[in-house]
């Protein structure tokens, strides 16, 4: 590594360059470039910086511009992220630090700083998403995480997260409602599986319906809530084998009981669409909008439904409607009814409801290529037999008829026909019968954030797989977990909100991208700011956080980004 002098439009630059070898050739890449001399000379850090390096200068060369120095006068450059002070900054907002401190000050067998522990897994999941083990190697990566960090107090962190999981959620729900004036009147519930690398089963981890095709890892259920702008409410843990449509009861008492929210439209996907679950909503005071089964409706509705008397077409300017997602065509019919629910102890319960039937040309193609896929496979299952009873009804076994004892099967003509009825057709319903089409549409589309917060919490946080294995560090990995979501969702509204929307990836390869190169010259540290991405200078211009200048002395490094408060 060494500077180098460039002249260009009258002026002359300086950057600090590496030399590397590729395909047996050098090769420089520049690290940083520093900008003007003439500027440089009035910067005093930098001054400071260049009265170090003049006392170790070696030579000049007058052909290349560079200035090497002596190589046992300086170190080895190590990069350094500084980035993490805006999910820091965050964590300040929402005073979690505060909080942990609170909860460690009643607690004397807590013997280390619980909040730094807490934000180091936070971070590390955001920026680099690691085991806890990895974790503790690379907290040196982070800028002033240099002091000793035990890994035995990672793991003690995680027990202790997972016993006030219930307090520090809804601490964080009222200062999200404060600061960020979180509104909670729609709410988007889904529900999805966490896998483990591991067969063995205990009141959490269980073998259940994988929403990742992990047939042979034990899992759990996670459902959770978020708001309109795809932040999170809240959370809950279901052991592994519980089915979607049973942790409702659980998320209508933390709303109820925990949040005390009392009016809600809770938006949800079929599969936690049932009688049962119905009925609780409305008994808890809140309204619905989920996806129906319409191939489950009676035949009085699904007459009303083929009816082509009735069907209208939505003005595109009142709502968000979408060519490449629904087609060329697309209509609605709304039927009132009432969907009638009986208990098991022969109660009857009647819900005035809103079907909002809509038709979509893009979606009948879509249907009738699914339908043709599934068609195909039954005809290979029919060219093998033996296979057929192994195969899966939902499958292309879906469209195969038995037809005698001895286990020979045709082709289902008829419930391919009457499928066919179907392309297009899709069903929502809604208790909250005030609302308009519109409206209902709206939200109902907005459940995609919920879907895409799962697929961030599975891909960029990588939440799966699990490597903990008793149930208290299980559970306080996924806090950590619903920490770093909670920042990474929060920073992406703060964007957002002032125009400047970014992907959770462009996000962290942002704020990745805000590093020091820390050098030791003759004992003492300076550290250099490589250069950043220009998504990460709105990051940091959004954010009202000032950027470090190039060259600084670990000290003005320690003071300008010091996590000690």
């Amino acid at each position: 590594m060494f500077l180098k002098i460039t002249k260009a439009g009258g002026y002359e630059y300086a950057k600090i360059v590496h030399n590397y070898r590729e395909n047996g050739k050098i090769k420089q890449k520049v690290l940083l470039n520093l900008g003007r001399i003439d500027e440089l000379k009035n910067d005093p850090s930098f001054i400071n910086l260049v009265d170090k390096l003049q006392k170790i200068f070696l030579s000049s060369s007058e052909e290349t511009g560079s200035i090497k120095l002596f190589p046992e006068d300086v170190s080895e450059g190590i990069i350094k992220n500084w980035g993490y002070v805006v999910y820091r900054k965050l964590w300040e907002e929402l005073e979690i630090g505060k909080f942990l401190k609170r909860y460690s000050s009643q607690n004397s067998r807590i013997k280390f700083d619980i909040d730094k522990v807490t934000f180091l897994m936070t971070v590390q999941r955001l920026i680099q998403p690691v085991s806890k083990l990895q974790t503790y190697y690379r907290k040196n990566r982070y800028f002033e995480f240099e002091e000793d960090i035990d890994l035995n107090q990672l793991y003690r962190g995680l027990d202790i997260l997972a016993q006030i999981k219930e307090d520090l959620e809804l601490y964080l729900y009222h200062k999200n409602r404060d600061l960020f004036n979180m509104v909670v009147d729609v709410v988007f519930y889904d529900v999805t599986t966490f896998y483990f690398e591991s067969i063995k089963q205990d009141n959490l981890r269980d073998f259940g319906f994988s929403k990742d095709n992990k047939v042979n890892e034990v899992q759990v259920v996670m459902g959770m809530l978020v708001d309109k702008e795809g932040r999170p409410v809240g959370y809950e843990l279901f052991p592994g084998d519980t089915v979607d449509s049973k942790t409702m009861i659980e998320i209508l008492r933390k709303l109820k009981e925990k949040f005390c929210i009392d009016q809600v439209i809770i938006v949800a996907d079929k599969g936690l669409n049932s009688k049962l679950n119905l009925k609780l909503i409305k008994e808890a005071g809140y309204d619905y909008i989920v996806a129906s089964r319409l191939k489950n409706m009676s035949k009085e509705i699904l007459d009303r439904v083929f009816d082509e008397e009735g069907y209208q077409v939505l003005e595109e300017k009142k709502w968000r409607f979408d060519r490449e997602i629904f087609g060329e065509e697309f209509r609605f019919k709304v039927i009132e009814r009432e969907n009638i629910i009986k208990t098991g102890e022969g109660e009857i319960f009647k819900i005035p409801e809103n079907l909002v039937i809509t038709y979509s040309s893009k979606r009948a193609k879509k249907d009738k290529e699914d339908r043709q896929r599934l068609v195909e496979k039954a005809k290979e299952l029919l060219e093998r037999p033996g296979n057929v009873r192994a195969a899966e009804k939902r499958g292309g076994r879906k469209y195969l008829r038995r037809i005698s004892e001895s286990e020979e099967y045709v082709l289902d003509e008829e419930a391919i026909k009457r499928d066919e009825k179907f392309d297009g057709f899709y069903a929502i319903q809604t208790s909250k019968k005030e609302m308009s089409v519109t409206e209902v549409l709206n939200a109902y589309h907005d459940l995609w954030k919920i879907e895409q917060s799962f697929r961030v919490m599975k891909s960029c946080l990588e939440v799966r797989p699990i490597f903990h294995w008793t149930e208290k560090r299980i559970r306080g990995h996924f806090v950590v977990c619903y920490l770093a979501f909670l920042l990474e969702r929060t920073l992406e509204y703060s964007l957002r909100s002032k125009g400047k929307e970014l992907s959770s990836d462009r996000i962290k390869e942002a704020i990745g991208s805000m590093n020091f190169v820390e050098i030791e010259i003759n004992g003492k540290k300076y550290l250099i700011k490589q250069k950043m991405e220009e998504k990460a200078e709105n990051i940091l211009k959004v954010m009202k956080i000032k950027a470090p200048k190039n060259f600084i002395t670990y000290e003005e490094g320690m003071e300008l980004i010091s996590m000690r408060k």
